[in-house]
């Protein structure tokens, strides 16, 4: 089992950890009701979502990455059922800074409350993931004040010291957010979206510096590198994809760019997934890709990646050389 150290934690996790927005099931986020939108993945089911965290578990998986907003806490939830009397073999990340509503499953935000409402945040935290503990509290407003973010950082050590959380992060794709945290006694990693379309080599070497992780978010881009979707593919009206067609511009382009990583994805028996995710793993041996799962069958999937191990030098180069052909470089984020 390929495995990497967590930052300056020194946790040792798998190299690939899970991601749990999917297992949070619908909900809906956005200034107010009338004005939100579908936020998960679709339909669950939780008792799927428990065997495929048994299973990751059982796989040597032990990194799984949740929020307070996924589900509007469900997620959460889930992920604390599943762990029950098999905590002490998992490594639990999760986040906060929305409001959440569980029994409506509605979450805004409120960035003047961060700083009020952290306190109570972990405490809800530890209650849906029936535990005394949080390995990384990760910070989930990506913009945040950076001045505020210094105040906030303090409380995060402050709650290290009470044995609330043991680390901490940011999810952000700023560096200039990030670097705010970077500095901290107990701050081990920064979440930011990565993968073979989307690099941030400025994050990357914020991390390098400062002996942090990177977890990678939307390591497959949001199911568009697995391969199995066209132009054609459509999904649930609970389904956050449903708000983009898959016949803009933009998407059919990257399905094509899809096409011409095939063959070096795929080389030596790896699926479209596990070849995207080999890519990260080659990339920066610091990074951490987390993918999302709906069923065990996906799980297992993912937690074969670990069997081929990191892409070569050359195999990313190549990646690399085809990403830079077929997508334009403004582009290379959507």
């Amino acid at each position: 089992m390929l495995t990497r150290k967590l930052g300056k934690s020194g946790l040792e996790v798998s190299a690939i950890g899970m991601g749990c927005w999917a297992i949070g099931g619908p909900w809906r986020m956005g200034r107010s009701k009338e004005e939100s939108y579908p936020a998960g993945w679709g339909q669950m089911d939780d008792n799927e979502s428990i065997r495929a965290i048994h299973a990751a578990l059982d796989l040597g998986i032990n990194l799984f990455d949740t929020a307070a907003n996924y589900g509007a806490g469900h997620s959460e939830v889930v992920l604390g059922r599943a762990l029950a009397g098999r905590r002490d073999q998992a490594v639990i990340a999760t986040k906060f800074g929305h409001i959440v509503n569980e029994a409506e499953k509605f979450v805004t935000g409120d960035n003047d409350q961060i700083l009020k409402n952290v306190r109570q945040d972990v405490e809800n935290s530890l209650r849906r993931l029936q535990t005394e503990y949080i390995d990384v509290y990760q910070l989930h407003e990506a913009a945040y004040d950076p001045e505020l973010a210094l105040t906030l950082r303090e409380e995060l050590e402050a709650l290290v010291k009470e044995g609330k959380i043991h680390w901490y992060g940011w999810s952000t794709d700023l560096v200039d957010r990030a670097q705010v945290f970077a500095d901290g006694q107990h701050c081990t990693s920064i979440q930011f979206r990565l993968n073979a379309v989307a690099d941030n080599p400025e994050m990357r070497q914020l991390c390098s510096e400062h002996n942090l992780a990177g977890l990678n978010k939307d390591p497959l881009n949001k199911g568009i590198l697995t391969g199995k979707y066209n132009s054609q593919s459509t999904f649930p009206q609970d389904d956050i994809r449903s708000q983009v067609s898959f016949e803009e511009d933009r998407i059919v382009r990257r399905l094509k760019t899809v096409e011409a990583l095939r063959e070096v994805f795929t080389d030596g028996g790896r699926t479209m997934a596990q070849g995207a995710l080999c890519y990260i793993l080659g990339l920066d041996e610091r990074m951490l890709p987390i993918p999302g799962f709906k069923n065990v069958q996906q799980v297992k999937d993912n937690a074969s990646t670990l069997q081929f191990g990191p892409m070569s030098a050359e195999e990313v180069a190549q990646v690399q050389a085809i990403v830079a052909e077929y997508e334009p470089k403004e582009e290379q984020a959507a």
